[in-house]
């Protein structure tokens, strides 16, 4: 199984032909059916291929540490922490009044391709690179502060509180119902996500498309309660990536993924936190405004 997010899909893909230090294989959670695995890989991903006699203990395995859920938290942490950093910043040294509008709407525009970039760059990279990770986190930090001080001035004041506490909220349960096993993450609901997250995008851009070429509010998905409802399915969404995500994680450290693709984990995770968010405030911007 593979999660529908672009970074923990990579999850398992870099350093494949390198094995991290720790013993091999590793079962997922004790998984184990009929001699076989039934975690995200099937089988052991990171397992190092059969040594030769003439292979030693100091060739390319040496001194390469597993994962641990302490890496993990460290550098999600570290990557959350520079997203709210920057947004708080930008929002304190970026007015959006009236004298400073459209340079602080042009630098918001500027980190947020910035950052979309270093997503990509990333992305397609065999190993993390925090440079580009923590890049990526500031960047975006600068367009979520610019964007939401403006929906908190001109369209729903006080939102933003909620919208962050909601997006906690979604965290937390999504957390609990995983923790107790209350999701089923298995292949089945993967491709389910990933068939419904596809539809969802395709409908935003044709949205966008529709908005672009003149027809007003697009197809509705803005204001209403047709917006409400594309909200809701967006956060739906949102907590079924968190929990594939939740997956992964889970699987790279029972299978002994290399310890640098914690920054890996702390880079899929933020996309997914920041999915949430924007579609929590979508959510409480429209029903504020109806009311």
């Amino acid at each position: 199984m593979r999660t529908s997010n672009p970074i923990f899909s990579r999850l398992g893909g870099a350093n494949r032909d390198a094995g991290p230090a720790g013993a091999y294989p590793r079962e997922p959670l004790g998984t184990a059916v009929g001699g076989g695995l039934t975690g995200s890989y099937g089988t052991n991903p990171y397992a190092p291929a059969a040594k030769t006699d003439t292979d030693t203990d100091t060739g390319a395995w040496a001194g390469r540490s597993a994962v641990t859920m302490d890496d993990v938290i460290v550098r999600t942490a570290t990557t959350l922490g520079t997203v709210a950093l920057a947004a708080v910043l930008s929002w304190l040294l970026l007015p959006v009044d009236e004298a400073n509008l459209g340079r602080s709407y042009g630098i918001a525009v500027g980190a947020a391709l910035v950052a979309f970039v270093l997503s990509l760059i990333q992305s397609f990279k065999r190993t993390p690179t925090p440079a580009l990770i923590l890049g990526y986190a500031a960047f975006e930090g600068v367009f979520l502060g610019v964007f939401s001080s403006t929906v908190s001035t001109y369209i729903s004041p006080g939102v933003i509180v909620q919208a962050v506490l909601g997006t906690f909220a979604v965290s937390a349960g999504v957390l609990i119902a995983y923790r107790m096993r209350w999701i089923r993450v298995n292949q089945r609901f993967a491709g389910f996500v990933a068939a419904a997250a596809t539809g969802f995008l395709l409908l935003l851009l044709a949205d966008l498309l529709f908005s672009a070429f003149g027809a007003g509010d697009g197809l509705g998905f803005n204001s209403g309660g047709l917006g409400i409802v594309f909200g809701v399915v967006g956060i739906l969404l949102g907590a079924a990536f968190l929990a594939l995500d939740l997956k992964q994680v889970e699987d790279a450290v029972a299978y002994g993924a290399p310890r640098e693709e914690a920054w890996l984990a702390a880079f899929g995770l933020t996309l997914t936190l920041v999915w949430l968010y924007l579609e929590v405030l979508r959510v409480l911007t429209i029903f504020n405004s109806d009311n």
